[in-house]
């Protein structure tokens, strides 16, 4: 994987307890679309498991980080009590294909919530995480879905991420950066 997906924390907080990210993906919204709902694409590069594609569905978030390097690399310690979790969570919005959002542990985390628009052959992600309870967990979810962007994001360029727990270290260390400034 190149790091050009790391050289820009696309990321801004936009309020209290909200970041949002942004992309434009090499790929058609219809493609980038089947990356967010179906799970076995989604769990290639965030996590798998049933999303029923209504408001008020119910997403079933199956975490298998190990799945996400092409290496054989270590869980860090600070994560190994995530290994294997499994979230409930519901739909909050669904409009096929350009807009699906769900709730974040049982909505004590608020809101992830996923739009697309169509440039031609390519898509722009707009990932809104609102509701965030403090500092520290803007930047734990910031360094996280800025990881897992830069994943889908080589997965849909046909690269290979060889080591997720390295992205995600560093995109944790850009995440902190980036908030810092935008206090």
């Amino acid at each position: 994987m190149t790091m050009s997906t790391l050289d820009y924390p696309a990321i801004e907080k936009t309020a209290p307890g909200t970041i949002r990210l942004e992309r434009v993906l090499d790929a058609p919204i219809d493609t980038v679309w089947r990356y967010l709902v179906d799970a076995d694409l989604r769990a290639q590069w965030f996590a798998g498991g049933t999303l029923e594609p209504r408001v008020g569905g119910a997403v079933d978030l199956v975490f298998d980080h190990d799945n996400l390097s092409a290496d054989d690399v270590p869980y860090p310690e600070k994560y190994c009590e995530h290994r294997g979790a499994i979230s409930h969570e519901k739909v909050t919005a669904f409009e096929a294909p350009h807009l699906v959002a769900w709730s974040w542990d049982g909505a004590k985390e608020g809101e992830a919530r996923f739009e697309l628009t169509a440039m031609g052959d390519r898509t722009r992600l707009v990932l809104t995480h609102s509701g965030i309870s403090g500092p520290a967990g803007l930047t734990d979810f910031g360094g996280g879905w800025h990881s897992h962007l830069a994943v889908l994001e080589t997965k849909l360029s046909g690269g290979t991420v060889r080591d997720f727990w390295a992205l995600h270290a560093e995109s944790e260390r850009l995440v902190k950066e980036a908030l810092s400034q935008d206090a």
